[in-house]
């Protein structure tokens, strides 16, 4: 478009925050945005971005979740334990966009400390799906999906420690890709589980992701634990041929508590894969089954360990009601944490404690193993696994809240891929009642190359990437003034 001089970045960047300042009222996929910032990047490439030399992301509006760290910028991770927490740093990711030229707008609503699956966690209010608002837009990245989905940025970084980029991708109808472990900087991403958390892309398009991935990945001597891998251009190996790519279709993913017209959509996929030339056939896991209780001793149990620094002496909020150190430590806590935050916390503090860590951790990582040599086995017969990335489209709001088990049942077919640590990716399959439902592609440990290409293949056979949420309005929905600072 840039290129082209149908639109400059201050045109295009005035038109996504007039957008948010029409929508967000209603979505409220925003928890802070910086109008003049975001108009004082754009004009800065204007009459640049798109020529020979200008860098990928020059004048591309983009929002950052709320746990992803951006300097001098409210950072709340969707708690109100961080509430007026301004990083004097950015993250790696967030330095990387700067680079990159990308015009960044603001800070999307999540789950308190990603700990969710609907972003009804959050401790500033709920977001609400652009294609039904009485929904959840999956979480915990829901607000940088809702955002991408309604038009409110082009791009998004979000992150996923147990399917929170996939769900709300799949929930909201765009492509949203989990590297590989390691693929993407963690530094400056406030940690949930270290061990799982990635951050990784929405985009509309299987292109856009593939150019914001390359923005951002890459070696990072800030974490330890980022790869080293060169990162290909994954963006110029878009060829949308998947002629003789061996499709393992996993049989556990169909199984019992699958909605029917959500199989059948993932099944037609399946489909018209193999029609482009792909060659399906069936997979098992067969230990995937016990990835959801494995997870949920793993992630709580890191979870209680990172979420200890907040107890009101160096980070987050503090009691002004207390007399001693130890009421200190729990009143701070117990004000600035909301209901899933202490539930996790408990939760994994047990599975950590004197007596019970061989029954539950060591079992739950031995578990973990497991999966991950099954993962590697599949993966010498077949390119890519295939699956649902979720059992059902978007469920109303408040549906699951009282039911934490349904509520983590949501993420049943993309726990397995985090607790082996490969990539994968949502794309949108087709509308089931009027709302999208996402097709899981996985692929070997930084085969993000081939896992994109074979989404590709795939989006440009099929219409779905054309499809737009109607975005209703809701009167008397929770609101704030949009557009501007909050």
């Amino acid at each position: 478009m840039y290129a082209a001089g149908a639109a400059s970045p201050s045109e295009a960047v005035r038109a996504v925050l007039d957008r948010i300042a029409s929508l967000d009222s209603t979505l409220h996929a925003y928890l802070y945005v910086d109008r003049d910032a975001a108009l004082r990047e754009a004009a800065r490439w204007d009459g640049r971005a798109g020529r020979d030399g200008a860098p990928a992301l020059a004048g591309i509006p983009i929002a950052l979740k709320d746990n992803i760290c951006t300097r001098g910028w409210p950072t709340t991770a969707g708690s109100r334990m961080l509430e007026g927490f301004r990083p004097p740093y950015d993250a790696t990711v967030t330095a990387r966009l700067r680079e990159a030229g990308a015009v960044l707008l603001g800070k999307t609503n999540c789950d308190e400390f990603a700990f969710g699956s609907s972003t009804e966690n959050s401790g500033y209010g709920p977001t609400r799906n652009p294609w039904d608002p009485l929904r959840v837009p999956g979480g915990s990245s829901g607000g940088s999906a809702a955002a991408v989905a309604a038009g409110e940025a082009t791009l998004a970084l979000g992150s996923d420690t147990g399917g929170s980029i996939r769900e709300p991708g799949s929930f909201c109808g765009v492509v949203a890709l989990k590297p590989t472990y390691g693929r993407v900087s963690r530094y400056g991403l406030i940690a949930f589980a270290s061990s799982l958390d990635q951050i990784g892309p929405f985009a509309r398009d299987v292109r856009d992701a593939a150019l914001l991935l390359g923005a951002v990945a890459g070696h990072d001597p800030c974490d330890s634990t980022s790869s080293a891998d060169p990162v290909p251009a994954y963006a110029d190996a878009l060829t949308g041929d998947v002629r003789g790519l061996r499709i393992g279709v996993v049989r556990e993913f169909f199984g019992e508590g699958l909605a029917p017209a959500v199989g059948e959509a993932v099944r037609a996929a399946a489909g018209v894969l193999a029609g482009l030339g792909a060659v399906c056939d069936e997979v098992s896991l067969p230990h995937a089954v016990y990835a959801l209780p494995a997870y949920y001793i793993i992630a709580p149990a890191e979870a209680s360990s990172n979420l200890a620094r907040y107890a009101g002496v160096q980070y987050g909020h503090r009691t002004a009601k207390a007399g001693d150190l130890y009421t200190l430590y729990a009143r701070s806590r117990r004000e600035g944490f909301g209901a899933e935050v202490k539930r996790r916390i408990m939760l994994g503090t047990f599975a950590l404690s004197s007596g019970y860590y061989d029954a539950y951790y060591l079992r739950a990582q031995r578990v973990r193993s497991v999966i991950r040599r099954e993962f590697t086995q599949a993966f010498e017969r077949f390119d890519v696994l295939l699956g649902p990335v979720a059992p059902t489209p978007a469920f109303l709001l408040g549906e699951r809240v009282e039911d934490p088990l349904q509520m983590y049942l949501s993420d049943i077919y993309t726990i397995p891929v985090n607790l082996a640590g490969v990539p994968g990716i949502s794309v949108p399959c087709g509308l089931v009642t009027g709302l999208p439902v996402g097709l899981q592609l996985i692929g070997r440990a930084f085969g993000e190359a081939a896992l994109l290409n074979a989404a590709f293949a795939y989006e440009q056979a099929t219409p779905h990437r054309t499809v737009r949420p109607p975005v209703v309005s809701q009167p008397g929905t929770r609101g704030r003034p949009a557009g501007g600072r909050s």
